[in-house]
């Protein structure tokens, strides 16, 4: 999340593994998030035009203080991305998404 992890003394580093498959990533174009006392899950799911029924393509469980360290990090990096690119436009999607056009046939 953040170059400094309270867990490790300081100036320590961490090696961090990639394989392959991992960093293909996966798309999503939807989160789901839910939340305990303990616990935070993020659901990521990828919903496709005139597919009534979508997966749940990655899961991701974190502490309430990594769910804040993941807030601040992604805020931080929209900032940085917003500097050298300009506004992100947003606004608020309706559920279930419209993907817009006519419903294909076959």
């Amino acid at each position: 999340m953040d170059n400094q992890n309270q867990d490790l003394p300081e100036n320590q580093e961490i090696s961090i593994e990639l394989t392959e498959d991992m960093a293909e990533g996966v798309y999503s174009n939807l989160a789901i998030i839910t939340h305990s006392h303990t616990e935070f899950v993020l659901d990521f799911v990828r919903l496709m035009p005139g597919v009534p029924k979508a997966k749940v393509k990655s899961r991701v469980i974190l502490t309430p203080e990594h769910a804040k360290q993941l807030l601040k990090a992604l805020q931080e990096n929209i900032q940085r991305f917003e500097g050298q690119n300009g506004a992100i436009n947003s606004r608020d999607i309706p559920f279930p998404l419209n993907f817009g056009g006519a419903k294909g046939e076959a």
